[in-house]
């Protein structure tokens, strides 16, 4: 059985969780034909529904989307890095389930801040205005910028483009994207009053996004209480060393993978720190594949853990888009062992996968010779012990009739890589 439209090779490799150059590619593709799908949703809605849209709402919409468009004739490449932002898929999922009316026209008026961040990462010559009115201009990947005034002005130059609030108060320029500018910075972050920018972990281009508006998910979509920090309780200090030091451990161990989640994680949005004794918790929406959301824990491995954990949940909800692996309409009717409650298949095949891509960590952990001593024994107390809830998900799921065709064929290949992995520990002890 194949499953186009992933080539045979490449799905296998995904199934057993294994990063590969391809894979990551085709992941990558993935998550940007969909977020072009959405695009173009929100450019057919806001035209059927142009006769329930107050004039200037349209209008704003219409400068913001030949903006968008001028600044993708001048550098695809940048404003694909602004379209697959995660805040991004976000923010048009936001926007496509809005009610008609004053609430569409909300969520319609931040395409201006996606064009506007498009244009500066293209290095795109823009003069004008946008309608800013929730008072906070968001350029997604970039920052944000405080126009009280309702309106940003936008003009380019030689050296970069400035962006100020219409009545001057508040300002910045934003360089053309050819350096740094100091340590935790984005390249062409620029500076100025009522201007934040994010901020870019060590050694890649992963943002510390603790501003962006869209990084959290809405109220009521999601169970528990995932609560995003804000930028006065996420130091960039506080995550740049435990970030340096987790990518350090993911390296001795496990070099691909490292490489891939520094490949396919745009964003990690820091969560409010957990009360004393609970667990860190972490999740990744699957409106915004390739953001973290974590809460910084107390050790570097944990961390480490948890960017391999959340990787996978990007992997799997970009492979998703492309080949469906659950049939849809399923009841939380199953129980895991890593949560106390009961599950749909497609949550179930979520924490397997995730699970898995640990299990082979954990393996590599205990059997290699890169890891310190510390991480070995912890790998070496919870092998055992997930290897055996990861397999009973995974025979749960092929004993179920939930799975699509390529589903099972994909689970299939989880349940090859997870026993090989059993064998080769039993081996190497």
């Amino acid at each position: 059985m194949t499953s186009a439209p992933i080539p045979a090779e490449v799905f296998g490799a995904l199934a057993g969780t294994r990063p590969t150059p391809r894979g990551t590619r085709t992941l990558r593709a993935a998550v940007h034909a969909r977020r072009m799908l959405l695009l173009k949703s929100l450019l057919v809605r806001t035209d059927r529904q142009r006769r329930l849209l107050g004039p200037a709402a349209h209008g704003e919409f219409e400068r913001a989307w030949t903006l968008l468009a001028a600044a993708e004739r001048t550098d695809p490449a940048a404003v694909r890095e602004v379209l697959d932002y995660p805040t991004t898929g976000a923010w048009l999922a936001a926007a496509l389930a809005a009610p008609r009316g004053a609430a569409f026209e909300r969520q319609l008026a931040h395409l201006g801040g996606v064009a506007a961040a498009a244009a500066v990462r293209a290095g795109h010559a823009v003069a004008g205005t946008l309608a800013v009115p929730t008072g906070l201009l968001v350029l997604p990947g970039l920052g944000v910028l405080r126009c009280p005034s309702g309106l940003a002005r936008l003009e380019g130059g030689p050296d970069g483009t400035r962006i100020a609030d219409g009545d001057g108060h508040t300002g910045t320029v934003l360089p053309h994207p050819t350096g740094r500018r100091g340590p935790g910075v984005l390249q062409g972050a620029g500076g100025g009053t009522g201007w934040s920018a994010l901020r870019t972990l060590p050694g890649g281009t992963v943002r510390l996004d603790d501003l962006d508006p869209y990084r959290a998910p809405p109220p009521g979509t999601v169970p528990g209480q995932l609560r995003v920090a804000d930028r006065t309780d996420s130091p960039w200090e506080a995550w740049a060393a435990p970030w340096r030091r987790a990518r350090e451990l993911l390296t001795a161990v496990d070099g691909p993978r490292a490489a891939e989640t520094g490949a396919l994680l745009h964003a990690v949005v820091p969560l409010a720190a957990a009360g004393p004794g609970a667990t860190p918790m972490s999740a990744t929406l699957r409106s915004a594949p390739g953001a973290a959301l974590v809460q910084l824990p107390d050790t570097a491995r944990e961390l480490a853990e948890s960017l391999v954990h959340e990787t996978h949940h990007t992997k799997l909800a970009a492979l998703d888009e492309l080949v469906p692996l659950c049939a849809p309409g399923g009841r939380p009717v199953h129980r895991v062992g890593w949560r106390p409650d009961l599950r749909p298949a497609p949550a179930v095949l979520q924490g397997a996968y995730a699970h898995l891509a640990l299990t082979d960590l954990w393996w590599r952990v205990r059997t290699g010779a890169g890891a310190a001593p510390a991480w070995r024994r912890r790998a070496g107390e919870r092998f055992e012990v997930l290897r055996a809830e990861v397999g009973q998900a995974l025979s749960l799921l092929l004993e179920s009739d939930e799975l699509t065709p390529a589903g099972r064929e994909f689970v299939q290949g989880m349940e090859r890589h997870h026993a090989g992995l059993g064998v080769t520990a039993q081996n190497a002890l």
